[in-house]
């Protein structure tokens, strides 16, 4: 795999480098990525979003949800088991795992639920006010124009 360096994208921008961090983390982690467990992530409103992980085989108690440094981290350790059992087949994986998921800015955990061997992990987009587009009243090119409307807001 190519390794990239960033180095002169970080001397020639500035506050870029998180874009950077992420690409190369990005293009590190791509071939190691386990596939364990399956996971779905939809768009439940605009800037709401919805992750729901198959955890079957695992109670409440078995999994953790964190966040830390922007980035979403499930995981999962199922208990010792007390009573010994002989399966003839055993097709439900209850394996410790670790899966993450990186955050972009300002994207915030608002809940998760645990039903049906499904675990839900609920995002939320709060863009704040400053970040939001807001329209910017273009005013007359007219030099007298200009001139009357600064002597107005000079009288009041």
């Amino acid at each position: 795999m190519r390794r990239f360096d960033f180095a002169p994208l970080n001397r020639a921008t500035i506050g870029f480098d998180q874009i950077a961090d992420l690409m190369d983390r990005a293009l590190s982690n791509d071939v190691g990525q386990p596939s364990y467990p399956p996971y779905n992530i939809e768009k439940t409103a605009d800037d709401a979003y919805r992750i729901s992980i198959a955890v079957a085989g695992f109670a409440e108690s078995d999994l953790t949800v964190e966040v830390k440094e922007n980035a979403l981290v499930i995981s999962a350790r199922k208990g010792e088991e007390t009573e010994t059992r002989s399966f003839l087949h055993r097709g439900i994986a209850t394996r410790a795992f670790e899966r993450r998921f990186t955050l972009a800015d300002h994207v915030r955990v608002t809940g998760a639920s645990h039903a049906d061997g499904m675990l839900h992990i609920d995002l939320h987009r709060e863009v704040p006010e400053a970040l939001k587009p807001r329209r910017i009243e273009i005013s007359s090119a007219d030099p007298k124009q200009a001139a009357i409307e600064a002597e107005a807001q000079r009288v009041n």
